[in-house]
């Protein structure tokens, strides 16, 4: 039958029927419709409503509006259309009708914090459903269920719906079931029983025309594939499901806890916090799911505790506790009640009131079957421990520890943190340094799943503890050779393999290419006053692209050797002395390494040394902009008095047991941007910096290029014009120069590629909020990070010319993030580079020089050595050479 056409010959009565019956189909329709494309069903609900129609299709109508206001976050108001629902499905005499109703006003008012109604509106539907509506019905009550943390409850009630809906052939509830399945089997630790699941879902849903719910599988792949520790396939399943989010125009908020969870496996806890509190905003402002708000409450106090924000963490953490309260969940309960002493433990709240709260949460937490438990018994061992309660640390340590041999990689190194503090507390060393070298090694596991080098440098926050208890036990026996070796194992790991490129493939290609136009554009509008708000919007969204393509790449290596061997470290090092200095509890301890022998001194706290290197970089600022002789004259004055107060600080009475050969500083992340030039113990010897020893090692391996091809380059607008490019390209014999259009960032990074030496004069951008932005300007726009990361191999030797060039942030425990840590894994054994912005028209005589020397045979370190011999006593060009660390070996 077509349309509105009814059979010829029936009956008036029998015309009535066919037409409900065709009405009631139409209407039916809409339910589907709200879950796939719920602008339309709303939309579509409307107009059936308009036209005064029967109660069956007007329920239907209230329903599927109910529906999509209850999913796209006006819970309340969806209430109000499902109570007008239920109404008129009662006049209706249909219980099918009725229970179906009654089950979709259950979920929403569960959402809306009123648990007790809520559930008794499911029981109820239960009762009146019969067939396949049962297995409907029990699908949404199980998601209730799990909602509220009662996973055993759950699990019964989906397993059932899955075995009545699928032998009922319903494909859209089959699937709905499958997917709320998995995820009560994600909240029971069993997360490859759960993505069997989502992939099932996936299948059910295929051709159904379930676009929203089809997502929800993805973006649950994603969660299971984090549960199991692979970080990279989560990142892509959570980026697929926001791109397939965005065109249907719903709320991410379960998006968001998703992300927020990689983002913090991931050591981005910044990231995380922004996330979460960003769904937080959106979910108030729409009055939206009670329920869901708890959640992401509770979720921006775990991101706030992680990046050291505990005020944050409290206000959040109460607030959650509040809303689960009211909605008498226990399991969540339990949880807030975690995150809350875990805030008030890292404010400094110590107490015996602080030490029964962490016993009962993880007492809770036991009982519940949450792995959590783990986490409240390693707090409570913490605070007991510091109110010197030895027996009550030991018992929940113990507890602790044994998730040591199980679970994911963060709950196993937990278990190896909490037997590590077992072992210190009964002054146990070897078992203390055995813990340590075991939890570290889980966590390499880990890290080397990862390919993009910003994860594998975060990662390695989750092993500082570690790091710090075994680099804590070395200082304090006075065993230099152990302090070394345990500095070097968590130092720098990030750099020990090249980070995997990412597939240069035409999406990433073209999205870099599109950012450098676009920050071109905003460079250009900036000379002309403010820059338009949508380029700059335009700018933040292409550097996102970027970004997240490069953190869905998966890694390929394999940790190796851990441990550097420093019987080896020592007979390379010939007339080298490598000090190594090394930061524990705040306190500079200063190893001095030469072959055979390693001697520790105790220098200043770090703190003060921070404070000596921005005082010295503040002098060198003023220099550089070459202002009147009054000023230059105090500038120097304020450098010649920083050298001394550096030198103090930074190596103590190391600094006369420096002999009288060349040296390597390994300092820690923080300190790389001190002018190691301006300490009058390394200022007129040849020097170089390295963020660890074993990186020094690896650049002084890496193989020279069979030829000698050298590279220079120079980008716009430096006052100086970059000067110094033609007036060294007549010391080469094999030379390409790049400059005005020909500078392109595609030519320039050929043109590096596998070089023997390469030279850039442009402008250097560090980029400490996001340091893989950190770039060099070319003619078409910045060469950052993630273009150098495409080299199939770096320069052998690099000279950046630039103003903070040589900046790098720190990241993770001990690692660095910039510019030139980029390189250095990619086979470059020596940099040039400047930590404070320079003075162009200074810098020109000076990289002539460094070049006469390069080309006599001198490294790099020789090499900017003489440079600053021949500048000593002229204040300018002597803040210019000052301003450039050597980094490297070569």
């Amino acid at each position: 039958m077509a349309g509105g056409a009814v059979a010829a010959g029936s009956s008036p009565r029998e015309q009535r029927g066919q037409r409900n019956q065709r009405d009631q189909r139409d209407a039916e329709e809409l339910l589907p419709l709200a879950l796939s494309r719920p602008r339309d069903a709303l939309a579509r609900a409307r107009q059936v409503l308009a036209a005064r129609p029967g109660p069956y299709e007007a329920s239907v109508a209230h329903q599927a509006a109910g529906i999509v206001l209850r999913d796209t976050g006006d819970v309340d108001a969806g209430v109000r259309e499902l109570r007008d629902a239920l109404r008129l499905a009662r006049r209706t005499g249909s219980a099918d009708r009725e229970a179906d109703v009654l089950a979709t006003l259950g979920l929403a008012l569960v959402y809306a914090g009123r648990t007790a109604p809520g559930l008794t509106a499911l029981d109820r539907a239960v009762q009146l459903s019969s067939g396949v509506l049962t297995g409907r019905v029990l699908h949404r009550r199980g998601a209730v269920l799990w909602t509220l943390g009662r996973y055993a409850e759950a699990l019964d009630d989906l397993r059932r719906a899955v075995g009545i809906l699928r032998r009922a052939g319903d494909r859209v509830w089959t699937a709905r079931a499958l997917s709320a399945r998995g995820v009560v089997y994600l909240a029971i630790g069993s997360p490859g029983r759960a993505d069997a699941d989502f992939v099932a879902a996936g299948d059910w849903f295929a051709g159904t025309g379930q676009e929203l719910e089809s997502i929800h599988t993805v973006l649950n792949r994603g969660v299971a594939a984090f549960r199991s520790g692979d970080l990279p396939a989560a990142l892509s399943y959570l980026d697929e499901a926001t791109a397939r989010y965005r065109p249907l125009g719903v709320p991410g908020a379960s998006l968001s806890l998703d992300r927020c969870d990689v983002l913090l496996a991931a050591g981005l806890a910044d990231d995380a916090l922004a996330e979460a509190d960003a769904a937080i905003r959106d979910i108030e402002q729409a009055h939206g799911w009670s329920t869901m708000r708890a959640e992401l409450l509770l979720m921006a106090a775990n991101c706030a505790l992680t990046a050291a924000r505990p005020e944050v963490a409290l206000d959040r953490a109460g607030a959650a506790y509040r809303l689960f309260r009211s909605q008498r969940s226990a399991w969540w309960q339990a949880h807030t009640g975690l995150v809350l002493a875990r805030a008030q433990y890292a404010a400094g709240m110590m107490s015996g009131q602080l030490l029964r709260a962490a016993g009962r949460a993880a007492g809770r937490l036991e009982a519940l079957g949450s792995s959590d438990a783990t986490q409240a018994h390693l707090l409570a061992g913490r605070v007991a421990l510091g109110l010197n309660r030895r027996d009550d640390a030991d018992r929940h340590l113990i507890a602790a520890a044994r998730s040591r041999r199980r679970g994911t990689a963060m709950s196993r190194a937990s278990g190896w943190l909490s037997e590590a503090l077992r072992a210190q507390a009964a002054a146990d060393p070897r078992r203390l340094l055995a813990a340590c070298r075991r939890g570290l090694e889980v966590l390499d596991e880990h890290r080397f799943t990862l390919g993009a080098s910003e994860l594998r440098a975060q990662a390695t926050a989750h092993g500082a503890e570690l790091a710090a208890l075994a680099q804590r036990h070395a200082a304090q026996a006075g065993r230099p050779r152990l302090l070394l070796t345990w500095s070097e194992r968590w130092r720098a790991t990030a750099l020990a393999v090249p980070a995997v490129r990412p597939a240069a493939d035409a999406e990433f290609t073209a999205s870099l290419a599109a950012l450098r136009q676009v920050t071109s554009e905003l460079e250009k509008a900036r000379r002309q006053g403010p820059p338009p708000a949508a380029l700059q919007r335009e700018q933040r969204r292409l550097e996102s692209v970027v970004r997240a393509y490069s953190l869905r790449t998966r890694g390929n290596a394999h940790p190796g050797h851990s441990t550097i061997d420093i019987a080896e470290l020592l007979d390379q090092l010939g007339t080298v002395r490598l000090v190594e200095i090394v930061d524990v509890d705040g306190l500079l301890h200063v190893l001095v390494c030469e072959p055979g022998r390693v001697r520790q001194f105790r220098a200043g706290r770090a703190e003060e040394a921070i404070r000596a290197g921005d005082f010295a970089r503040f002098a060198l600022r003023r220099l550089a902009r070459g202002r009147p002789e009054g000023d230059v004259g105090s500038a120097a004055a304020i450098l010649a008095a920083a050298g001394p107060r550096l030198e103090a600080a930074l190596l103590g009475p190391a600094a006369a047991h420096l002999g009288d050969g060349p040296v390597v500083i390994v300092p820690p992340g923080r300190l790389h941007a001190i002018p190691w030039a301006l300490l009058p113990a390394l200022g007129r010897r040849a020097f170089s910096v390295a963020p660890s020893a074993a990186a020094w090692l690896r650049a002084g391996a890496a193989p020279a290029p069979g030829h000698r091809h050298v590279t220079l380059a120079r980008g716009p607008s430096l006052d100086s014009e970059g000067a110094e490019v033609p007036l060294i390209a007549p010391l080469y014999q094999d030379v390409t120069v790049l400059a005005g259009a020909e500078a392109t960032a595609g030519r320039v990074l050929g043109a590096l590629d596998g070089a023997w030496l390469g030279h850039i004069a442009a402008h250097g951008r560090f980029r400490a909020e996001s340091p893989l932005f950190s770039s060099l300007r070319m003619h078409d726009g910045p060469l950052t990070v993630y273009d150098f990361e495409q080299l199939r191999r770096a320069p052998y030797r690099l000279v950046l010319s630039s103003c903070d060039s040589g900046l790098q942030a720190p990241a993770g425990a001990d690692e660095l993030l910039g510019l030139v840590s980029s390189l250095l894994p990619l086979g470059t054994a020596g940099i040039v580079a400047g930590v404070v912005p320079v003075n162009d028209h200074a810098m020109v005589p000076l990289m002539v020089s460094l070049h006469r020397h390069l080309r006599a045979g001198a490294s790099l370190a020789e090499a900017m050595c003489r440079v600053r011999r021949e500048v000593a006593g002229d204040p300018l060009p002597q803040a210019t050479a000052i301003s450039l660390v050597t980094l490297g070996a070569a």
